[in-house]
């Protein structure tokens, strides 16, 4: 079996460093907030090259404490991509704003030249998706929310490590990520942070994140427990050790995917830009029956995402996406994982080509 994605291979890799790092904090006995949050943090705003950096419990509650921060709420409008996971949206409508959403261009990120058509006096941010780990055109968005004096938040949930213009995404504003296992930086549970510039943005954050409050038992506002734990803190700390060359590997794999396929619309990296490869992305009209073929010879997929988010119940969002509609019928993620090795790289493009040149 070759799977989509492997967590037991990552950990094997790492297995000293993160036992280790787990059995610290139980010694310690300081669960919550604790010295490896703060490291974390500390490091991981670092990396990204931002000032601040706020540990919260989740990707999703990342986006939704962004817009409280932002005082976004009911009457407002948000503008993001049709082409995304459920969370981007539910975040908007969490804190009772409206999502307007714009079709998504060739290489599944938002069109930037279908954004000033949907801005209305309502309109209060947008939140562009690095899907798949390929940045979003940033310039053009930042243009584009200078003119109108809007906010930006970056949904970076698939795109640790990815980069625009030689700087890692989060960098207009609010980049908000995800630490869901599978991500390219993952915990061992849910997790997620935000990354600022903005001195008073991250201290309203870091309340928000805690009741509201500045200190115990004194709250401020209304806010939310929403807090890094600190020994996901403390996993998140090796395996940000291990993250670039995890990326590098990813890269490597997906180079290689390339040189391999043909007869597929594969991912394409985008001039300036620096693709993370969360996940290895192709089109196919045959995406079902490939899908099946690959299954029956032991080859992991994955559809990210079958159901485009205007057409989910819970949502039932006005409007015409073509494209987003497109790709959830042709989309299939090939197995991505930095420990895939490089035999099981030609084993799945061999099984592709072998489905398309006999047309099966």
């Amino acid at each position: 079996m070759i799977p989509v994605f492997d967590l037991k291979r990552q950990y094997a890799t790492i297995k000293n460093e993160i036992d280790s790092a787990v059995f610290s904090v139980l010694e310690n006995g300081v669960f919550v907030l604790g010295e490896n949050v703060a490291a974390f943090e500390k490091e991981f705003a670092a990396y990204n090259g931002n000032k601040h950096c706020i540990g919260v419990a989740s990707g999703t509650d990342a986006l939704i404490l962004s817009l409280r921060a932002l005082d976004i709420g009911p009457g407002d409008e948000v503008i993001t991509v049709a082409n995304t996971a459920s969370p981007t949206v539910m975040a908007i409508m969490s804190v009772g704003a409206t999502p307007i959403l714009a079709d998504c261009d060739s290489h599944y990120n938002i069109d930037t030249a279908l954004i000033e058509q949907k801005i209305t006096r309502k309109t209060k941010a947008i939140i562009p998706v690095h899907l798949y780990g390929q940045p979003c055109d940033m310039k053009e968005i930042r243009s584009i929310a200078n003119k109108h004096s809007l906010k930006i938040i970056e949904d970076c949930a698939q795109a640790h490590g990815a980069e625009y213009s030689g700087k890692k995404v989060g960098f207009s504003g609010i980049g908000c990520f995800s630490f869901y296992p599978t991500k390219n930086l993952g915990a061992y549970g849910d997790g997620g942070a935000i990354v600022t510039d903005d001195d008073e943005l991250a201290e309203k954050l870091r309340m928000l994140r805690f009741y509201g409050q500045k200190k115990t038992y004194d709250s401020l506002f209304f806010g939310y427990n929403s807090r890094l734990d600190e020994i996901q803190a403390a996993i998140l700390r090796v395996k940000l050790k291990h993250l670039e060359s995890w990326i590098k590997a990813r890269r490597h794999i997906a180079k290689l995917y390339n040189e391999l396929l043909s007869g597929v619309i594969i991912p394409e990296e985008k001039t300036g830009r620096k693709h993370a490869y969360h996940l290895y992305v192709i089109r196919i009209k045959q995406r079902d029956a490939l899908m099946a073929y690959l299954k029956e010879r032991g080859i992991g997929t994955g559809i990210h995402y079958p159901v485009p988010i205007h057409m989910q119940k819970a949502f039932s969002l006005p409007g015409n996406y073509p494209k987003a509609e497109r790709n959830a019928k042709d989309i299939l993620s090939l197995p991505m994982f930095p420990e895939l090795r490089e035999e099981e790289v030609r084993k799945v493009a061999e099984d592709v080509m072998y489905f398309l040149n006999n047309k099966i």
